[in-house]
């Protein structure tokens, strides 16, 4: 395979602040300590943290013909990220974001869809973009050209090929569901946060909202708990539950999408998947530290040495 991960589906434009107490009535002003841009999303943020881990990673999505757009392609590429895989498309702006982070890490948004709405991935590209050892599908539900029946024939193809799989959604009610079933068949790891995966079911206890999704054909899920950690389950019947590193908290934007690409590391390093979720966490918390969805993680090396000395919560 070409590339060890590739990563497909929502790309934005974040400009984020922090700590933002109120938004001032009227024409007022309040001032913050930071504000900085990133390129997130549940592919964009994979993407950037797989090539800090050392991953050599494609980025296949949409970006508007705009300025936003140029600074996001641009920046991914400092990463050394491949983005032939992105579409610059026109009479679309690109996905973009305005990201009020309060001083408890929690992130109020303004989201324009734009281009991730729009791009699709033809046929005659689906050999190119998943020649991976890991093809990973972010933001299911936000993807209106591709969600139903493109994302399931892309993915199939991805299992063809002998990808690895993975997904991540942006999923907030039950109508999301047969977007997400449309792909399970041909997921090894679905990992949604807990909040969208009680969305998707309409249920609250882990082990049913697994069962859901293994029910449709996912391999694994992964539900990501924020500040309780992550709960893993399978069709060999490994289920666990992992707390989090204990960490001051910056700013939450991205800790589910680096997850992704940390677990997609361990995978491809062969660990366990009670160490691929160890070290997907390590990988959320040192995103944490940070604001934006850049922040914290350095390189794997650095990530393992945080994952063996970090302390954790208790359970």
């Amino acid at each position: 395979m070409r590339y060890d991960y590739a990563a497909a589906g929502f790309y934005t434009f974040d400009c984020l602040g922090w700590p933002v107490a109120d938004v001032p009535p009227g024409g007022g002003t309040n001032f913050i300590r930071e504000i900085t841009l990133a390129v997130s999303g549940a592919a964009g943020t994979a993407a950037i943290a797989a090539a800090k881990l050392g991953l050599k990673t494609l980025a296949i999505g949409g970006y508007g013909q705009d300025m936003t757009g140029d600074w996001a392609v641009a920046r991914l590429a400092e990463f050394g990220i491949d983005t032939s895989g992105l579409q610059r498309m026109a009479g679309v702006p690109s996905s973009s974001s305005i990201v009020l982070t309060r001083a408890d890490g929690s992130r109020p948004a303004l989201h324009v869809k734009g281009a991730t709405g729009h791009f699709t991935v033809p046929p005659a590209d689906f050999d190119r973009v998943t020649d991976a050892r890991i093809f990973h599908l972010g933001g299911v539900g936000l993807m209106d050209a591709m969600d139903g029946a493109p994302n399931a024939a892309l993915m199939r193809h991805a299992k063809a090929r002998g990808c690895i799989t993975t997904v991540d959604v942006f999923a907030g009610s039950r109508e999301d569901m047969a977007d997400v079933a449309a792909v399970l068949p041909w997921t090894d790891y679905f990992i949604p946060s807990v909040e969208e995966a009680r969305a998707l079911t309409g249920l609250t206890d882990l082990d049913a909202m697994a069962q859901a999704f293994l029910d449709l054909g996912a391999g694994a899920c992964v539900f990501t708990l924020g500040a309780e950690g992550a709960y893993y389950c399978d069709r060999q019947a490994l289920c666990f539950t992992i707390p989090a590193f204990a960490i001051d908290v910056v700013c939450t934007c991205g800790c589910g999408d680096v997850f992704n690409a940390g677990f997609a590391t361990g995978l491809l390093h062969g660990m366990t998947p009670q160490d691929c979720v160890r070290l997907a966490q390590a990988c959320s918390a040192l995103n944490a530290t940070g604001l934006g969805s850049q922040a914290g993680i350095v390189s794997l090396p650095d990530t393992l040495t945080f994952m063996k000395n970090c302390t954790v919560k208790a359970a």
